[in-house]
């Protein structure tokens, strides 16, 4: 009951809740398209409702270095071409495994 009551008391605010799904979704799929859109990026996740991005690339295609440089560049543009409340992190993983069966 009390919770209830704080919520409508909070959703009263001006500003407050202003964000639609729809925005929110708009704003999640934005986020990973622009991160798509860098050579070598294999896969995107916007995660941790939009304040995170996990960008998963092509180990043969950027390594280690090459790693660091995508994630200031995905960072800057994102600062450039989007609108967003607080921060959001930018994780770039490269994933190299190598299989060997000794018989």
């Amino acid at each position: 009951m009390l919770a209830s009551v704080a919520d409508a008391v909070s959703a009263s605010r001006p500003g407050a809740r202003s964000e639609s799904a729809a925005v929110y979704l708009e704003r999640l799929s934005k986020l990973e398209t622009l991160t798509k859109s860098f050579a070598g990026v294999e896969r995107s996740y916007a995660i941790h409702a939009g304040r995170e991005i996990r960008v998963i690339v092509e180990p043969a295609q950027i390594n280690d270095d090459a790693a660091l440089l995508l994630a200031r560049d995905i960072a800057r543009k994102i600062e450039r071409e989007m609108h967003y409340p607080g921060q959001i992190k930018v994780v770039v993983m490269r994933d190299t495994r190598v299989v060997e069966y000794a018989k």
